[in-house]
């Protein structure tokens, strides 16, 4: 399936407002939203709660659906507006959802889309929205058929889903963008663990830092055990490192996040400088783009984080600009009492042989409590 065949029939129905967060399995379609020559207007939201909510407001505007996209692990962001909302019993609010789908069942995928991708096709049952799945073999004649289907659920004032199947895109020519940033976040993830202590408590977000930062680590320390690696839960990993700061002050804890992650639940950061943890210490890489899947730019480019966390009340805050200054960040923690923010700016490149962790999930969880002195629980002895 083309994607700019796609969106040419989204336009005809009327939809002039397409928006989201984007997904790896869409990223063909992603692509094409960026090189598309028609009148849609694209907005990438922090997060598909919003992107639910601003299509809400532009069919109050314009009388107009708008079509929202989004990775399956997205729904639950989406979930509040959708059901609040939008739902026919509530403001009746017509859209179009276009979901990749992750952790398809038989389909082999990485361990925080397996219980998602279970789930998918219920949680949209659940929501009273009808879907149909897609993939590469949908005929276009079928596909005309089902967006004749949306079209009339779209009218009833209704919600409808197509969820897509990896692979189901034609590759067309990638969107291409770069930052203008120069330091490369590998290098940056590296200088940063050889400056730390060993024992320092390291949490890091989903997406390539987790990546990196296991390849690193094994390099530099020979282990990984004192990193929790939030693989999935995209905007979390701050609280969970706030949890574990609250709970051993006897330890200096770092949470390395993406700019992405960290504009997906931002509430974290003024939460955070509320309870004012010492022990806290929040490092942002950013490289102004969603770059684990696909690349596409954040839609908010001139975030300045540094500035946001003096605002919310970290205790201090800036922007590091050298590798020399990256390797200062060991020193510093010993010196400044938290909460603090450093943000990081990177360059939008990664290596092609970037592996993934040969551990389970589970597995990096009990290493790390292990490492942390708390045992693996009662319930992971049992297994």
């Amino acid at each position: 399936m083309k994607a700019f065949r796609l969106l040419e029939q989204l336009e005809k129905m009327g939809i002039q407002t397409i928006t989201g967060v984007p997904d790896s399995t869409l990223k063909q379609f992603c692509d094409g939203i960026q090189t598309y020559k028609g009148n849609l207007r694209h907005y990438v939201t922090a997060n598909e709660g919003a992107a639910v909510g601003l299509a809400i407001g532009t069919y109050l505007a314009t009388a107009r659906p708008a079509c929202v996209y989004m990775q399956n692990s997205g729904i639950g962001n989406a979930v509040n507006p959708l059901a609040s909302l939008a739902n026919r019993d509530v403001y009746g609010v017509p859209m179009l959802f276009i979901v990749g789908w992750r952790g398809e069942p038989g389909v082999k995928d990485e361990p925080q889309h397996v219980f998602q991708g279970k789930i998918t096709c219920e949680l949209f049952d659940t929501l009273s929205v009808p879907y149909r799945v897609i993939d590469q073999s949908t005929p276009d004649g079928e596909m005309d058929e089902i967006l004749a289907e949306v079209g009339r659920v779209l009218e009833c004032g209704d919600q409808f889903a197509l969820i897509v199947k990896k692979g189901t895109f034609e590759k067309a020519e990638p969107f291409k963008w770069k930052n203008g940033n120069t330091m490369l976040r590998e290098e940056v993830l590296g200088h940063i663990l050889e400056g730390l202590p060993r024992d320092t408590v390291i949490v890091s977000t989903t997406g390539k830092i987790s990546r990196e930062l296991y390849e690193q680590s094994g390099k530099i320390y020979g282990s990984h055990d004192n990193i929790f690696m939030t693989v999935g839960g995209m905007g979390h990993a701050s609280m969970i490192a706030l949890g574990i700061a609250q709970n051993r002050q006897d330890k200096k804890v770092v949470c390395i996040d993406g700019d992405g992650a960290a504009l997906m639940h931002m509430g974290a950061l003024p939460f955070i400088a509320a309870q004012a943890p010492e022990n806290f210490y929040h490092i942002v890489i950013n490289n102004q783009a969603h770059e684990s899947v696909g690349a596409m730019p954040t839609g908010c480019q001139k975030t300045d984080f540094a500035q946001i966390a003096r605002a919310a009340g970290y205790r201090e805050s800036g922007r590091l600009f050298t590798m020399e200054e990256v390797g200062q960040i060991g020193c510093r923690i010993g010196e400044t009492t938290g909460p603090v923010l450093w943000e990081i700016p990177v360059a939008l490149d990664s290596r092609a042989d970037l592996g993934r962790p040969k551990e389970s999930a589970r597995e990096n969880k009990q290493g790390f409590m292990g490492a942390l002195g708390t045992g693996s629980g009662t319930c992971d002895a049992k297994k």
